[in-house]
């Protein structure tokens, strides 16, 4: 696709060989997109690379959401997740950090609304509160953004190529919030210009202060 609205193949591929080395003995990928899942895998490319990296790569059926109590939910006390996603040993979070009409930017936190059934228009409102009640259900141990190629105007699905940069830049970070506070700096913006993300930070999900938190830049050129 020519507008960076998915995650590069190519990262995903590169995530499932890492996975594979690191001893896992089965690696998924999936995704419950915004448009029908099968044209979003084709044209991608996620589908095809992933699988040629070993990957089982799967649709999301709605008889494999399982509704999941959130006790501590301020606004959401219940919500429907995949079951892949809580049966799994890891999860390891991918999301391309692009802009978003509504949210501002999505990167990784929002990316949650791939693992979550119902109606996600229902989240739309009150936003912020109920994105962080849905991250209480579903932890990841890492989140991986897909930086290379990024859409800082008219996302999450539209735009041109004007709007496109290139920072060529993946983030890793066992923080999530770390992960998208500094993913937010690629487009001129701090994590507290987010609502979700000031959000986050104040539930304890993790550090929205970049001067707090340990940035090892590593140049893969000449790693």
């Amino acid at each position: 696709c020519a507008l960076p609205i998915y995650t590069n193949p190519e990262v995903v591929a590169e995530v499932v060989r890492l996975c594979y080395e690191a001893g896992a003995k089965e690696v998924l990928v999936f995704d419950r997109t915004c448009n029908r899942a099968r044209r979003c895998y084709l044209r991608s490319g996620i589908q095809k690379a992933a699988k040629a990296a070993g990957a089982k790569v799967t649709y999301t059926h709605e008889n494999k959401f399982k509704d999941v109590a959130i006790p501590q939910g301020e606004m959401l006390k219940s919500w429907p997740f995949y079951k892949d996603v809580l049966e799994a040993d890891v999860f390891i979070n991918v999301p391309i950090a692009k802009h978003h009409a509504m949210a501002g930017l999505t990167i990784g936190l929002k990316n949650i609304m791939g693992v979550i059934g119902g109606d996600r228009g229902k989240i739309h409102n009150h936003f912020p509160v109920k994105l962080a009640d849905l991250n209480l259900v579903v932890k990841p141990q890492l989140t991986i953004v897909d930086a290379y190629r990024i859409l800082v105007a008219n996302g999450p699905q539209g735009g041109n190529l004007r709007d496109v940069r290139m920072p060529k830049v993946a983030i890793a970070s066992v923080d999530r919030v770390a992960a998208d506070a500094y993913a937010a700096t690629l487009f001129g913006m701090k994590g507290t210009d987010l609502p979700y993300l000031v959000e986050a930070h104040r539930r304890g999900f993790g550090e929205i202060d970049l001067v707090r938190v340990s940035v090892k830049e590593v140049d893969l050129k000449n790693a």
